[in-house]
């Protein structure tokens, strides 16, 4: 599969259905709606396949990058992947393994941007967004994204947070949160 992000750069894939990269139609609309957000972010990628949306936010100066995926060959791809982009002032860091368990690991840090890509068919979302929510991953004034189906709306409401906005592309709809103000 050919993956082609900003600066017209390729990144590596894996074959087969393991992993599922983000389209990229909704690639750049999340990144026009963020368009602003971007330059020197914290920016946090869970379940997030062979990091196509971390290496887009590192291409356009992203200060750092976390990726979390379970599946070990993406982790290596995602390493090699963010190698390509990376400039030697940004840092980024890919950890394996299960999302909640690397959510945990991650309280006392906060990010500008999360974006949230699970299988749609798994039971992630709820417990995910209930961590974030809980190790207070979001900074103020920040911004979450989760991809999910359009046909299937994974989510109740989590206390702190409130939906920005939701689009929906074909086959794919993003749901956009932020924090509830005091």
């Amino acid at each position: 599969m050919n993956l082609r992000i900003y600066g017209n750069r390729q990144l590596k894939t894996l074959p087969g259905i393991a992993t599922r990269p983000t389209l990229a139609k909704v690639r750049v609309a999340v990144f026009n709606i963020w368009q602003n957000n971007i330059y020197g972010c914290r920016w946090l990628d869970i379940c997030a396949g062979v990091g196509s949306m971390g290496a887009e936010a590192l291409c356009r100066g992203a200060s750092r990058a976390i990726a979390i995926e379970q599946y070990g060959p993406a982790c290596a791809v995602i390493c090699q992947n963010w190698q390509l982009v990376a400039s030697s002032s940004q840092e980024f860091q890919v950890l394996r393994g299960d999302a909640l368990k690397r959510l945990k690991g991650l309280v006392g840090q906060q990010f500008d941007l999360i974006y949230f890509d699970p299988p749609y068919v798994s039971n992630l979302y709820q417990p995910v967004l209930e961590a974030i929510a809980q190790y207070q991953l979001l900074a103020p004034t920040s911004e979450l994204a989760v991809e999910h189906s359009p046909k299937r709306w994974p989510l109740k409401l989590v206390p702190t947070l409130k939906v920005c906005r939701q689009k929906v592309y074909g086959n794919t709809a993003l749901t956009f949160f932020s924090l509830l103000e005091d």
